[in-house]
């Protein structure tokens, strides 16, 4: 089953966002999930992951702005963006199924498509 994200768009910067991913089955199974994002001209970046246990990892770049969590019930997964920058323009995807440590985009299995953030004034 696809991976499905939503809530990008374009904000002004110092505003928030909140993207979901709709993660069918895979909260339960207690995978690692994943946020990642890739700006132009650049390499996809881990932003932050969640495993089964809650526990949460997060890259130097967004650590304190942005939070991951997930609903189990509703087997989504968010994250919160505050404070949004110039330089968190990007296209967002979720992801399943990888290294929750070190959140490097080749150790995940599934992907979504992607929703697009532009911050910009």
């Amino acid at each position: 089953v696809p991976l499905m994200e939503s809530g990008g768009g374009s904000v002004e910067p110092n505003t928030s966002l909140r993207l979901a991913c709709k993660v069918p089955g895979y909260t339960y199974k207690g995978y690692c999930l994943g946020w990642f994002r890739q700006g132009p001209g650049e390499e996809r970046e881990g932003l932050a992951s969640i495993d089964g246990d809650g526990d949460t990892n997060y890259a130097d770049s967004v650590m304190g702005r942005f939070a991951i969590s997930k609903d189990n019930a509703k087997d989504i997964l968010y994250l919160q963006m505050n404070n949004l920058k110039a330089d968190d323009s990007g296209m967002y995807s979720c992801a399943v199924h990888g290294n929750c440590y070190t959140r490097q985009p080749e150790t995940f299995n599934y992907w979504g498509q992607g929703t697009q953030v532009t911050v910009s004034s």
